[in-house]
């Protein structure tokens, strides 16, 4: 059976879903139980969406059994082997054809699929996609972005690269410029998104020679992207109200992203023990207590989890190895908006009328051993 298949159906519809999802339910650390918990989760919020699952049939078939929300919707494409956090990504692209990963990216090649997702390693899910999705014309390094919450009336910001290459020159960073506007425009509904270049200092004298040339490619090229050029920004400006999307290279992209994650778990942790501290701490923590809830849920990584993979010839979102269903649901969620709003195909058109020169760049697959794992 396919994804197309009339057995895959939208409850009390009879119909095809409008939307499928192709879902590596074997990745995340907390097992294919949590994920698909999150696909239930997602499927009660949206009608007319259809998955397929991807893992061994034997695990997967009595989990979805005892989601009635996933009758109906649900494929499971039976997948024996598994992409471990530990398999290097060139390993993978000799030995893992028969793994949940490579089966969930075969089928957004094939076109039975939308978009895929996955919580398994990074490296490695890079390594499959660039290698059977193939990267859009003109693009020489695929980028990461994460969403970053901030003080923009939407929540979000958007930043990329936070790990799919440590290295960019003027021209990637060029492009990243280019796919994070697009990005924010299908992902947040930005009309003329605001574009920052991360510096160590907003002056155009600062910083190393290709990010003062990405400087003035980036701002050649905003009208054209249709965005607003900010120029240089820095550390501070990542979760602020100043910018939309700021394009940085995948090293930096990377240990900013984990600071900021460990960052918000330390003030969670702070704020507990503060909180224990003495009995009056306690009382206040009660008479605070739906303040804290609106807190932790604005800071709560599990609410922005899924990294978007851009420039490649489908769309991929790399959700937390770690993520409980509630991760999963916000990934998939993401996965569904994304496609539902012809995001991919927006993508591409706007990469290719921007002309940005590519690269002679054989051998670039390989150099996803050199990935973060974001």
């Amino acid at each position: 059976m396919t994804a197309n298949d009339n057995n895959l159906v939208s409850p009390g519809t009879g119909a095809a879903p409008r939307t499928i999802i192709s879902v590596d339910a074997m990745g995340g650390d907390r097992g294919p139980a949590a994920v698909v918990a999150g696909v239930a989760l997602s499927a009660a919020k949206m009608a007319g969406t259809g998955f397929v699952l991807h893992g061994p049939e034997e695990v997967l078939r009595p989990l979805v059994d005892k989601r009635r929300v996933l009758a109906g919707r649900c494929e499971i494409r039976d997948a024996r082997a598994v992409v471990s956090m530990e398999d290097k990504p060139s390993h993978v692209l000799r030995n893992g054809k028969d793994t949940s990963m490579w089966s969930a990216i075969e089928c957004v090649r094939d076109g039975q699929a939308s978009v895929a997702v996955s919580c398994g390693n990074t490296g490695a899910l890079m390594a499959i996609s660039m290698i059977r999705l193939r990267k859009l014309p003109g693009v020489n390094r695929p980028a990461i972005a994460c969403l970053w919450p901030s003080r923009n009336p939407g929540g979000f910001n958007i930043m990329l690269d936070v790990g799919a290459d440590i290295r960019a020159d003027e021209c990637d960073l060029l492009q990243y410029a280019l796919m994070g506007a697009s990005y924010a425009r299908n992902g947040l509904g930005l009309a003329r998104p605001r574009v920052g270049l991360l510096n160590v200092g907003t002056e155009e004298h600062k910083g190393r020679p290709e990010l003062k040339s990405a400087n003035e490619l980036i701002a050649e090229k905003a009208d054209l992207g249709a965005f607003d050029y900010l120029g240089f920004v820095e550390g501070g400006d990542i979760p602020s109200d100043r910018v939309d999307v700021i394009v940085t290279d995948g090293f930096t992209g990377n240990v900013a992203l984990k600071t900021g994650e460990g960052t918000a778990s330390l003030i969670g942790e702070l704020l507990r023990q503060a909180f224990k501290a003495t009995p009056f701490a306690r009382i206040a923590a009660l008479l605070a207590l739906s303040s804290l809830k609106r807190l932790n849920r604005r800071i709560d990584p599990r609410r922005v989890n899924g990294g978007v993979f851009l420039g490649l010839n489908g769309t991929v979102i790399k959700s937390h190895g770690s993520a409980d269903e509630t991760g999963v649901a916000a990934a998939v969620g993401l996965a569904a908006q994304l496609a539902q709003g012809g995001f991919q195909e927006r993508l591409a058109a706007r990469v290719a009328s921007a002309g940005v020169p590519g690269h002679n760049d054989a051998g670039n697959e390989d150099e996803n051993n050199n990935n973060s794992g974001a």
